[in-house]
């Protein structure tokens, strides 16, 4: 297999049928050994959280696929924790889409002084570039355009497509009296047709997610959703 990409908590190889594998590592984001799903870097390693990041992840991803969501997913394996997907073309150098039910995080770090920490939100949906040296920054609908990262129907499509998975993801979590809070996704262009889909993962690693008010680590939330 050729190496596509190496990157914080995956690595990318290209199959030679021209399909995608990846391989998901131990690895987690977050600072001074405490994980954070909108950090930058590698905080540090938690054995067990590929396979358990692939396992959501599967699990979600059968779930839309069910729903009629289009997503790069094919197959997956447990056993060599990897998962097979489709080509996309990311936009720009990459594109965050996190869908906030709660304000924590980064959102109180910009807007602390009119928000309240775990304040309700109407899935707000904001986008960020994926860019480690600038800290991921937040992006307008505008600048995206002008930028020539999407159009604007993209821009439409990538939002109302956040808020249905996010609110297919916030049930599946409430089944568990789980709240969601917050949840990062990623998008691509797949196919000659440039059809937009959901890539990357859908696990605890990308999501914050609560129950009777305390956090939930990434580990506990996948072994909690699919006991």
């Amino acid at each position: 297999m050729k190496v596509f990409y190496k990157g914080k908590t995956k690595d990318i190889y290209v199959l030679e049928n021209g399909n995608y594998l990846l391989k998901f590592k131990d690895d987690v984001t977050g600072e001074n050994g405490v994980f954070d799903p909108g950090a930058n870097s590698v905080g540090l390693s938690i054995e067990g959280s590929g396979k358990a990041g692939l396992r959501m992840t599967r699990f979600f991803f059968e779930i839309l696929k069910e729903k009629g969501i289009p997503t790069h997913y094919i197959d997956s394996s447990l056993e060599e924790t990897t998962m097979t997907v489709k080509p996309a073309k990311l936009f720009g150098k990459g594109l965050e889409v996190i869908c906030r039910y709660r304000a924590v995080g980064s959102f109180m770090r910009r807007y602390g002084a009119y928000a309240k920490e775990g304040q309700p939100l109407d899935a707000y949906v904001e986008f960020t570039l994926k860019d480690d040296q600038r800290q991921d920054p937040l992006i307008t609908e505008d600048a995206l355009t002008m930028l020539g990262i999407l159009s604007s129907d993209e821009y439409k499509t990538l939002k109302n497509l956040t808020k249905k998975i996010s609110d297919i993801i916030k049930e599946e979590l409430a089944k568990k009296d789980i709240e969601l809070y917050d949840i990062k996704l990623e998008f691509g262009r797949v196919g000659e047709d440039n059809q937009i889909v959901l890539i990357d993962e859908i696990s605890g690693g990308n999501m914050r997610a609560y129950r009777e008010g305390k956090y939930i680590e990434p580990l506990m939330l996948e072994k909690i959703i699919l006991e």
